[in-house]
């Protein structure tokens, strides 16, 4: 069975890639061997999405120009800062600042040990953990 798990900069591992709603509540997710870039996952993330939504906030790791396009020609906008070695780009402060519900969303999930530290070995099994505590985090909020 695969494992996702693969080998990075801080050690032996895997990424997760979260579409999330308004909210901060959990949609999509998606999971890379540690060495794997998270951007290949996003895109087809964004389909599973219920309705095309107004805005699309990343982080600076999806910082591509044809992550970006994508976004366009899904209809939305997209507020994803540019790297340091880019351009600027255009970016709403308040749609940057949202990107805190993404991150409290994970501090929720990772207060189930099983998701912080990753117990199970495939990625079949830890997809369902992280589907498990998402619909817990969906019940509690």
């Amino acid at each position: 069975m695969p494992r996702a798990l693969g080998r990075s900069r801080g050690g032996f591992g895997a990424k997760t890639c979260v579409i999330a709603d308004g909210t901060g509540r959990a949609v999509a997710f998606a999971l890379a061997p540690g060495q794997a870039h998270e951007l290949p996952r996003a895109v087809p993330r964004l389909a599973r999405l219920p309705n095309v939504p107004l805005w699309v906030v990343a982080d600076r790791g999806y910082s591509s120009h044809s992550f970006r396009e994508h976004i366009w020609n899904l209809g939305a906008r997209p507020a994803v800062p540019s790297k340091q070695n880019e351009a600027p780009v255009a970016c709403s402060n308040w749609a940057c600042a949202s990107r805190r519900l993404v991150e409290n969303l994970w501090a929720r999930l990772k207060e189930w040990r099983a998701v912080a530290t990753r117990y199970e070995k495939t990625a079949r099994s830890f997809l369902g953990v992280l589907c498990l505590a998402a619909t817990f985090d969906w019940l509690k909020r």
